[in-house]
């Protein structure tokens, strides 16, 4: 029987192969790793036409029904993560593709909420980047101790967000549709109004699930209730925030800053007005890269396919 040919997408860091045991694969299939990313229909088609198993690494490669109906010979899609917006899981179904998740990576993204938050109240890049020129001294910061941090989204990572604020003794606020009184309190938080969050918070982080009821929920009207001297962190997901509106408003210094750690189209075009704002601190959606998180997926990656290769249960997403 011929290998089974796997593609694994957008290894940007060429690791993918060094983060887990592929030998469990070895006579079975032929691994392929692609470190770039392609974004139309056309190239991705033409790049995944003889796969049987594509691995996407949670949603950088987004997989529609437009580019799986060209895919007959896919199979299997593994993905990191037990959610993935961006694979159409119906065309998926309806086409005979198995997808299957990985475990989760743990609470990278809710580690660099925080080193993401004191390095902009900080200016940390700015004062390293001043300080290699020869300067001294250039910004004045902030302290968060007695600051009120805002928090939209209290689940998983924005729990551990809320706990990791106790720390610095920051007055901690917290608002989602669902979210009570009881658990705010469960988790350290008071409940709030969305408008008296971004009224009254100096910091205000963003931890929901990307869905089409949560696309967009912070919009222009609400960022123009921040503070001028407060911050917006998102590290969740960049379509959650009204992009053009923030942009606008760091534009104009209406706010003083934001810390990014994702976007509206990734990876960020190369012109994009946060590669060179000043008052913006932006990194590559790395809150889940972190060696710890890839060995988890990787190594469930492996796993995922040799089980599917003989027939075994595997963790198939519905």
């Amino acid at each position: 029987m011929a290998a089974v040919r796997v593609a694994v997408l957008d290894d940007y860091q060429a690791i993918a192969l060094q983060m887990a045991d592929w030998s469990a694969l070895e006579g079975k299939a032929e691994v392929t790793t692609f470190r770039d990313h392609l974004a139309d229909t056309e190239s991705l088609a033409e790049r995944l036409a003889l796969f049987e198993v594509v691995c996407v690494m949670r949603e950088r490669t987004p997989l529609p029904r437009p580019l799986l109906e060209r895919l007959p010979q896919l199979k299997l899609i593994v993905t990191t993560g037990m959610r993935n917006a961006a694979i159409d899981l119906a065309a998926a179904k309806e086409l005979g593709i198995t997808v299957c998740g990985t475990r989760s990576g743990g609470f990278g993204a809710a580690e660099l909420t925080w080193a993401l938050i004191m390095a902009a109240v900080r200016h940390v890049p700015e004062e390293n980047a001043a300080l290699r020129l020869g300067e001294w001294q250039t910004t004045i910061g902030y302290g968060l101790q007695g600051k009120t941090l805002g928090i939209i989204g209290l689940g998983k990572l924005g729990a551990a967000v809320a706990r990791y604020a106790q720390a610095f003794e920051m007055e901690v606020i917290a608002w989602s549709t669902n979210l009570s009184e009881e658990k705010a309190r469960e988790h350290g938080a008071r409940l709030v109004s969305k408008e008296q969050l971004f009224r009254a918070a100096d910091i205000i982080t963003v931890h929901l699930v990307l869905s089409e009821r949560t696309r967009g929920i912070i919009s222009a009207p609400d960022l123009a209730l921040m503070k001028p001297t407060a911050f917006l962190v998102n590290t969740s997901r960049g379509p959650l925030v009204d992009e053009a509106a923030l942009i606008e408003l760091l534009r104009r210094k209406a706010i003083a800053g934001a810390a990014l750690d994702v976007f509206e189209i990734e990876p960020l075009p190369a012109h994009h007005p946060f590669r060179t704002m000043k008052n913006v601190l932006a990194t590559p959606h790395i809150g889940y890269v972190t060696h710890d998180s890839y060995r988890v997926y990787y190594h469930d990656m492996v796993e995922c396919i040799a089980a599917w290769l003989q027939g075994q249960p595997i963790r198939q997403m519905a």
